[in-house]
């Protein structure tokens, strides 16, 4: 005799759907009858969703299925055994065929120990298939729709310098203060080995600390920190405060591709590229980066020349002749006038206030010596934290006493002007590049139209 399994369920919407547990057994009942099938047990749910397999009868006639006590399962209905074709599947295919189960569902007439019932598995599969790709396609497009609207996707687990508070990414102003360092000490020359070894012994984070040359290479190379988001290889406009200006990552990313780097002995090089303007050179229409190619400056969303950097592929912004625009440009810098700013003194960038959070330092610290006073945590873990925090106090007093530079002076700029006109007919591409990234921020091409914007003094 066939040793048969019923399985209920009845979720409280159900209820009213004439799927009642009684109703349900009745009919398991008077099929096993007469199909003369031995009911082991009646597996029942009573209030649990189809939606997922934690349910607790479930579980439990899973269980008895191993123990090899059950021939067959009987359900009235398929959606009784779960209201997802995937997990349907999964059920019927990995934990009851597997073992040697069949399976009956008396509403569809689904029977898995006839050739049509095993049929229906194949049927179920390409079902299966089709829900999770339609799942998938809606959780993709709800993290591009965030995306595009500026929000970060990386979840609860926010970047070095930036806090996940709501849903939002808020500037930490203690690691905040370790990005730009790491930035600076970068562009110093410096290699990445060299700057994690000085943030490892300088800094703590509230991931511990800078663990790795990993991480300082990964910071570095992440475009959060200009104000942006990415999904997919897209680049979006952030809802986010930039902590590095768009124009130091730019110069970052440069020395990145720089080639014949050694990482022992490499010192600042500015830019080993193979044109004046490389890296300088933006898309007026879609925003993506120009880059030298045959002759050309060409946007490369038009050129798909590399893909990470491709915008919008449909741009067909105008492409400019390499001679023509860096004449243009050359032009425009010898007939800078900087007369009406000589009497400008530079505005420095307003200092950041760390007293709110050398304020908590200092609560923070006054709790743990209470707690040693009662005598509820080791001192070893509470000298441990109190050296932790005593680090970053001493670290944002210091940063608090130091005064902000200008972004650039009208004397630096002046001087890269001077040098500039001075060797541009002998100079090397690197010293010319020098100068011309001291004075020129970006370069803006929106086919005739060519915006050179001067950095901010």
């Amino acid at each position: 005799m066939i040793k048969g399994a019923c399985y209920v369920r009845v979720s409280t919407d159900n209820q009213l759907e004439n799927y009642s547990i009684e109703e349900q057994t009745d009919r398991l009942r008077a099929y096993c009858k007469a199909k003369d099938i031995h009911i082991v047990k009646f597996y029942t749910d009573g209030g649990y969703s189809g939606g997922n397999l934690n349910r607790p009868a479930l579980q439990q006639m899973l269980t008895d299925i191993d123990y090899g006590i059950i021939d067959l399962v009987v359900v009235y209905k398929l959606d009784r055994l779960s209201r997802s074709q995937k997990d349907t599947l999964t059920l019927i295919e990995d934990r009851f065929l597997s073992k040697n189960v069949d399976f009956i569902s008396i509403n569809e007439n689904f029977d898995t120990s006839t050739p049509f019932g095993r049929a229906m598995i194949g049927i179920l599969s390409v079902f299966a298939q089709l829900e999770k790709d339609q799942i998938t396609e809606r959780f993709t497009m709800g993290r591009i729709g965030r995306a595009k609207s500026g929000y970060f996707h990386g979840g609860p687990t926010a970047p070095t310098g930036y806090d996940y508070i709501d849903g939002n990414l808020i500037v930490n102003e203690y690691e905040a203060m370790q990005v730009r360092d790491l930035y600076a000490r970068f562009l110093k020359g410096y290699s990445v080995y060299d700057c994690w070894q000085y943030m490892q012994k300088k800094y703590t984070t509230k991931y511990g600390g800078w663990k790795s040359e990993t991480l300082v290479r990964n910071v570095l190379k992440n475009e959060v920190y200009t104000g942006k988001v990415k999904f997919k290889g897209t680049i979006y406009h952030g809802n986010h405060p930039a902590i590095i200006p768009e124009a130091q990552f730019r110069q970052v990313q440069e020395l990145f591709s720089s080639s014949h780097r050694s990482s022992d002995t490499f010192k600042r090089s500015p830019f080993k590229a193979s044109t004046l303007l490389a890296s300088l050179i933006y898309c007026g229409k879609c925003g993506a980066r120009f880059h030298g190619e045959h002759g050309n400056y060409s946007c490369y969303s038009r050129t798909k020349g590399d893909k990470k950097y491709i915008i919008d592929p449909n741009c067909r912004n105008k492409k400019w002749k390499i001679p023509e625009l860096d004449a243009l440009v050359t032009d425009y810098i010898a007939r800078l006038n900087f007369s009406d700013l000589e009497n400008k003194t530079p505005s420095p960038q307003p200092p950041i206030d760390y007293s709110a959070r050398l304020g908590e330092i200092d609560r923070q610290i006054g709790k743990l010596i209470d707690l040693y006073q009662v005598g509820s945590i080791p001192i070893e873990t509470i000298s441990k934290k109190i050296e932790i925090l005593s680090k970053e106090k001493s670290t944002l007093e210091e940063a608090a006493r130091q005064k902000s530079a200008p972004s650039s002076s009208l004397e630096e700029m002046i001087t890269a002007r001077s040098t500039f006109m001075s060797i541009i007919k002998t100079g090397t591409l690197e010293e010319k590049r020098a100068c011309l990234t001291l004075l020129v921020d970006r370069i803006i091409i929106d086919d005739d139209d060519v915006n050179i914007i001067l950095h901010k003094i």
